[in-house]
């Protein structure tokens, strides 16, 4: 071989393929300020929309008069409720099998619930003639609490559901209520209960919080009379679903719908489902035959788009006197809201709540959520997790921590003792979920060992001897989660979102001169997914990088996908990829057979090329059989060289971490320093390890925010008290810690690549780590559990109850 020729190891790392760290090929425009968001989007005679929201969390609507509005210069039109139902589109239905009104149809539900839709020549004069909308409002009673919603006496929130005793996932008991779902053996939990040494039970509240993406929700509806076709550019996680939903909805067919999602900043699940705002653009539209645009604002999309969390969990756990766990029980009451419109696969709906074993080996475990109606806004999204996931994760990570302060084990120890073995993989827990592969023991002694945890024991014990002596004010706390996530929804027999299975997909077209295009069913709202897909081909293909379009967002051009949330596009679109390219690469070899006249089965794989076995250096690269397959394919077969795959993924994939997080609180204030946070994932395969690790910063940075001070509120009228960044704990660059992160790698044996998702991991695990290194600084004094969120002001409460201001 001839000196000057590249090696397999040169020729790869060229190709900038998986394993890479490759700079993120969007930053190009992003970092110059040439983003094209919705709300860069101008079209000729483009109208502006903009919504009365109700002041009231619980009233009656008597009468909307609209004629100042309507008067006022600039203004095109005025919707109302009574509008839509000329159209019927009045209600529309929700992801989770609920209907949902679009303006408020004879009473209000939440505080800023949507009342009338304002259509203006300009955004100024659309907001001035809001303010012009004159609503008669008869206040109702109003309930805000979830543990309440189905006592007797309490408020009925959907009179539309008062005589309705069947819900979508089952029997109603109660006019507030929602659906029952359970999963697991009750009777092998109570058993195991029945015969405990030691048990704990715990109510372990995860609040209601906000996705709070940095750009809002926001579209742009314009209708084509003469066509009968209707173009959609929207903030859309999910762009097919919404032209689905949307042609359900407007009954105009669905291949006259095109929807668009240009760049989004950021979504974290609260851009997945269809908001009022979107229909009545599109009703405006068609109404006014010119394009009409939508932007809501930061208090309208904190108070009234899709939240998460608001799950209250009553955990117990069982265990032996010398400290493996025997059984688990969580009845959880979720609060949906005034409408259930969670986004979650239609057979769950408390999501995958029951992934709440953890990490552990129980042998028997049960779990029961109610999900109730209050005066909320309805939501329920995956905030950074995968259907609920984040708040199982949080409970049974708290309860561990109540669990191993009662055998007075050490957190970490208590832990390693239950962790699943590697051994026991592919794992199939107590609630019947197939873990498809760990290594936690390893994962969890490399944490141990990377933060020196046994000389952090040491110091905590020192520094709370001096904490009794009075030489100190601060208490030191060391927090220890160990996580494991179910992602890539999903497998068809398990899931699905309105009857449309969860699968995904991919269309890979290689050009004649070697570069390609990859168009694919998810979207990214700043995943980085033009970058990694783009490897993904690479390595699949030996084609570079650099000469792969990605595109996605499009639903004219992509193939049918059910969207980006859950940690799912890498688990499933990814795995299409790959698979879209083994098509791809199968041809390729029986044309460079043919042209190398062998057979197929004589040719071997060389990173960006096929050689002939025993004699390499005959071969033909990918670039020289993508040429060769526009005009020299063996006969009978068809040119071009392009495939699409649509991938129903065998089974979920199970990521998983190992986080550790030292804080310092003074007593006094409640001020809490995060001193430490070392997190370990192993998310399978790395793609990317530079646009992992950008993931994990993103990802604990929000764990930080809701563990130390997000919550949304409401005060006993109905009120939200959390509506704006004034009041809602965004963190920035000058409260968020500094991050230490690791890996190991355990591949999925059933996914192409050998990846499981990384995206959402590091909230997941964040949130419960942050929270039991608050909870055990306070461990020694008798304290069992500070609920979430540790801001100032409810440490420095915690410390007063336990009389440390005395």
């Amino acid at each position: 071989m001839n000196d000057m020729t590249p090696t397999s190891a040169e020729r790869a790392a060229k190709l900038e393929g998986m394993g890479c760290k490759r700079k993120r090929v969007e930053d190009i425009r992003f970092v110059q300020g040439k983003g094209n968001y919705v709300d860069d989007i101008k079209l000729p005679g483009m109208l502006y929309g903009d919504l009365v929201r109700s002041p009231h969390g619980h009233a009656r609507v008597k009468n909307i008069d609209t004629a100042k509005a309507a008067a006022l210069p600039g203004v095109v039109a005025v919707i109302t409720a009574e509008t839509l139902k000329t159209v019927n589109l009045a209600w529309m239905p929700t992801l989770a099998g609920d209907t949902q009104m679009v303006l408020a149809d004879g009473k209000v539900l939440f505080q800023n619930q949507e009342v009338a839709f304002v259509v203006a020549e300009s955004r100024e004069a659309a907001a001035d003639a809001v303010e012009l909308v004159e609503v008669e409002y008869e206040p109702l009673p109003v309930n805000v609490d979830p543990l309440k919603a189905m006592t007797d006496g309490a408020p009925m929130i959907r009179e539309d559901l008062k005589d309705k005793t069947d819900g979508a996932h089952g029997k109603r008991k109660h006019y507030n209520h929602v659906f029952s779902w359970q999963a697991g053996d009750k009777a092998a939990a109570d058993a195991a209960f029945a015969k405990a040494d030691v048990t704990i039970k715990e109510m372990i509240v995860y609040p209601r919080v906000h996705p709070c993406p940095l750009e809002t929700c926001q579209c742009v509806a314009s209708f084509d009379k003469i066509k009968g076709e209707l173009t959609l550019w929207g903030t859309f996680q999910a762009p097919h679903v919404i032209r689905t939903v949307g042609s359900l909805i407007s009954k105009i067919p669905e291949h006259k719908i095109h929807v668009i999602a240009p760049d989004i900043g950021g979504g974290f699940g609260n851009k997945v489902g269809a908001y009022p705002g979107y229909i009545c653009s599109i009703v405006a539209s068609i109404v006014t035959g010119r394009p009409v645009k939508w932007t809501e604002d930061r208090i309208e999309n904190l108070s009234t788009t899709a939240f998460a969390r608001d799950f209250h969990m009553d955990v117990e756990l069982a265990a032996t006197k010398d400290g493996r766990v025997t059984g688990l029980r969580c009845y959880t009451i979720a609060d949906h809201g005034a409408f259930d419109a969670c986004a979650n696969a239609t057979k769950w709906p408390a999501g995958l709540f029951s992934i709440i074993s953890g990490s552990y080996d129980f042998p028997a475990a049960h779990c029961l959520v109610d999900g109730v109606y209050t005066n909320k806004a309805p939501g329920g999204v995956a905030y950074r997790c995968s259907f609920r996931v984040t708040e199982a994760a949080y409970c049974i990570e708290r309860a561990m921590d109540i669990m191993a302060q009662k055998l007075g084990m050490d957190p970490a120890e208590f832990r390693m003792k239950n962790l699943i073995r590697r051994e026991q993989f592919p794992y199939t827990s107590a609630f019947g979920w197939q873990y498809d592969s760990g290594d936690y023991q390893t994962a969890l002694k490399k944490a141990m060992e990377s933060v020196d945890y046994k000389k952090l024991r040491e110091e905590q014990k020192a520094k709370r001897e001096a904490f009794k002596r009075g030489e100190t004010r601060e208490l030191m706390g060391i927090g220890v989660a160990f996580f494991t996530e179910i992602v890539g929804a999903g497998p068809s027999r398990a899931c699905d979102i309105l009857g449309i299975a969860m699968f995904d997909s991919a269309e890979i077209r290689i050009h004649p001169t070697g570069s390609g295009i990859c168009r694919l069913g998810t979207k990214s709202q700043g995943q980085g997914h033009e970058t990694t897909y783009a490897q993904i081909i690479a390595t699949e293909l030996g084609l570079p990088a650099d000469s792969i379009t990605v595109e996605e967002g499009n639903t004219d051009t992509a193939p049918y996908g059910l969207g980006t949330y859950g940690s799912r596009s890498t688990p499933v679109s990814g795995a299409a990829t790959a698979m879209a390219c083994r098509k791809i690469k199968a041809k390729a070899q029986m044309i460079a057979a043919y042209m190398l006249e062998v057979h197929d089965d004589d040719l071997e794989w060389d990173v960006d090329r096929f050689r002939v076995k025993g004699n390499p250096e005959r071969f033909k690269t990918m670039t020289e059989l993508a040429w060769a397959a526009y005009h020299e394919v063996p006969p009978g077969m068809e040119p071009g060289l392009e495939a699409i795959n649509y991938y129903d993924p065998p089974n979920f994939t199970y990521p998983f971490g190992a986080y550790i997080c030292v804080v310092d609180i003074d007593v006094d204030t409640g001020q809490t320093k995060v001193r430490r946070f070392y997190a370990l994932d192993d998310c399978g395969t790395r793609i990317n390890p530079m646009i992992i690790e950008g993931q994990i910063h993103g990802g604990l940075t929000e764990a930080f925010g809701i563990a130390m001070g997000q919550e949304i509120h409401y005060d006993a009228d109905g009120n939200v008290t959390t509506a704006s960044f004034l009041d809602y704990f965004l963190p920035t660059a000058a409260e968020t810690p500094h991050w230490e992160t690791d890996w190991t790698t355990t591949p999925s044996p059933h996914h192409p690549i050998g990846a499981k998702g990384v995206g959402e991991s590091p909230n997941v695990g964040g949130v419960p780590c942050f929270s039991n290194a608050v909870n055990d600084a306070f461990a020694f004094l008798g304290s069992t559990h500070i609920q979430m969120p540790h801001d100032h002001w409810r440490t420095w409460t915690a410390a007063e109850k336990l009389g440390l201001h005395a």
